[in-house]
């Protein structure tokens, strides 16, 4: 049932997470890169660490560093990723050298950043040539918002686009363009999930034109040139 900000005070706090929050492993991501048991991988908002604890376990990597904001769940990842950072990205010293890592994962951190396009230019430099990126955010243009905003709702909650510690909202157009002008080459933006009979069926009712009302969460893939 949705919530609004008042009744759920909860939610602008990150540790009042619930387990589920910071434990799951991004696999969809590990499983499109190639094995390369010598890349390094860096993640941010690594949670407890089961994304790079799963890369690791096949063979997508052979070290991982970890940068996580809630202090609970960064404790819990020190023992499954080789180097964990505490503290917000966007404040952090990030004392790597240039070109460091062949690996960056942001899944659903950029829209709780004050400034993700000044983030993303941060970590550019630390990315190798040829460096892959896996990044996932929901879809402010999802059909269901559309819908709430229709209805002239935007009701706050625990999880999803309605997140309550939001800050930033993204279509697939502006995500793309968000990595693109950080210095990053897009390869593609597609929904995390494959669309479901309904939604591929009113896709080709509507030549493609709409697609972007479809997608609950989006997928990036990028490249560092």
């Amino acid at each position: 049932m949705p919530h609004t900000l008042d009744t759920l005070p909860a939610s602008v706090n990150y540790a009042a997470k619930g387990a589920n929050y910071f434990g799951n492993a991004r696999c969809a991501f590990i499983d499109e890169l190639p094995i390369n048991p010598d890349a390094k991988l860096l993640e941010i908002g690594a949670g407890e660490g089961s994304t790079a604890l799963y890369a690791r376990s096949e063979s997508k990597c052979g070290w991982s560093c970890g940068i996580e904001l809630c202090e609970r769940a960064a404790n819990i990842a020190k023992s499954r990723v080789d180097h964990v950072i505490t503290g917000n990205v966007e404040t952090l010293e990030l004392d790597f050298p240039e070109q460091h890592f062949d690996i960056l994962i942001l899944s659903e951190v950029l829209e709780h950043l004050v400034d993700p396009w000044k983030a993303l230019k941060r970590l550019r430099p630390l990315m190798k040539p040829g460096a892959l990126v896996h990044a996932g955010s929901p879809n402010v243009c999802h059909y269901h918002v559309i819908i709430a905003l229709l209805r002239g709702r935007w009701d706050y909650e625990e999880q999803g686009v309605f997140d309550a510690t939001h800050l930033r909202w993204f279509t697939a157009l502006s995500y793309r363009e968000m990595f693109e002008q950080s210095g990053f080459i897009v390869d593609a933006v597609t929904p995390a999930n494959p669309l479901r009979l309904k939604a591929r069926m009113f896709n080709a009712l509507t030549f493609g034109k709409l697609e972007h009302l479809l997608y609950s969460q989006l997928h990036l893939r990028a490249h560092c040139p």
